[in-house]
């Protein structure tokens, strides 16, 4: 394992670099590709990659938690969150 975190841009130069797209207009596609995915699990759609995996929104309702310092029983709101499950083709490449 390197370590190393990919970010935006490097996102960004890579479709630069492959697509031969302007910086400027890879960059907006890249935005535009992250803004549609954030958008649907904001609606609590259900985004699959193929090849790649899902995203997918669950709802958790409300139980009780411990703090575990003082172990007194704190209450934990009902929330969303978000879960990555990653599909067979790239369980087999992280694993080869």
């Amino acid at each position: 394992m390197t370590g190393k975190t990919i970010t935006r841009t490097d996102f960004y130069e890579t479709v630069y670099q492959k697509v031969g797209l302007s910086r400027v207009e890879s960059a907006e596609l890249v935005e535009s590709v992250l803004n549609e995915i954030s958008d649907a699990l904001e609606r609590g759609e259900t985004v699959k990659l193929s090849s790649f995996g899902s995203f997918v929104v669950r709802s958790k309702g409300r139980r009780i938690g411990r703090n575990p310092k003082t172990g007194e029983e704190v209450p934990i709101e009902p929330r969303r969150v978000l879960v990555f499950k990653p599909s067979a083709v790239l369980k087999a490449r992280i694993n080869s």
